[in-house]
């Protein structure tokens, strides 16, 4: 079988671990596409949809609503989103987000593609963990009439306890940046020194978390691919 994930940069995974990259370990019998992209969002995805159906998969695992929740919720980023993105406005609200999410997933079916999404991990701070479960709940609640199953990867991996930090800004956005370009790729010692607990950032896992999110995943499409 040949499956698409299709994502922003936790799929993308050049930042961080690279879930995608221990799915190809995980699961040799299949072809896996990466068609993560960093920085993405839901109508991001939506506008590149075609460029990978037309690879033509047997399957589409779609995980997307970071980048959404962010920027509707930090307003110092949404230069980033509308400048780089192309985002109208430079942020995606929740009422965008559904109807963009709709759209992708009906068009996914449409072309007779197993389809199955995943709600993404997150941990940066309090009022970020809760945008990220209300964005969730609002991909949830797309699939649902859809049939189409879904992994709540929030569930597994965010502890209880997320403290309380200074919003993110433009200037977060570019240290991603930066860090990219010089080869950053201290994640431990972020980790530590942040306090979190399956990310380096509050955003992006360590590779030590991508691989037990790939095993989530693998579980969850020997369950569902049949």
């Amino acid at each position: 079988m040949k499956i698409a994930f299709l994502g922003n940069s936790l799929t993308k995974g050049s930042y961080g671990g690279s879930f995608v990259d221990a799915l190809k370990e995980l699961m040799p019998q299949h072809e896996i596409i990466n068609a993560g992209e960093g920085g993405n969002t839901v109508i991001n995805l939506l506008r590149r949809l075609d460029d990978v159906l037309d690879q033509e998969p047997d399957g589409i695992f779609v995980m997307t609503g970071g980048n959404d929740a962010i920027s509707n919720l930090y307003p110092e980023t949404r230069a980033y989103y509308k400048q780089v993105q192309k985002i109208p406005d430079g942020f995606v609200t929740p009422e965008q987000f559904s109807r963009n999410y709709r759209e992708l997933l009906s068009q996914i079916q449409m072309r007779h593609v197993l389809t199955w999404v995943g709600l993404p991990p997150q941990e940066y701070s309090q009022a970020q963990v809760e945008a990220m479960r209300q964005y969730n709940e609002l991909a949830r609640d797309v699939a649902r009439p859809l049939n189409i199953p879904v992994l709540d990867l929030m569930a597994d991996f965010v502890p209880e306890h997320v403290p309380e930090r200074e919003p993110l800004s433009i200037r977060d956005i570019n240290r991603i940046g930066e860090h990219m370009r010089t080869g950053w790729s201290d994640y431990e010692s972020a980790r530590q020194e942040g306090g979190y607990t399956f990310t380096f950032d509050g955003l992006h896992p360590t590779p030590e978390a991508a691989e037990k999110i790939a095993r989530k995943i693998a579980d969850f499409l020997q369950h569902h691919a049949e």
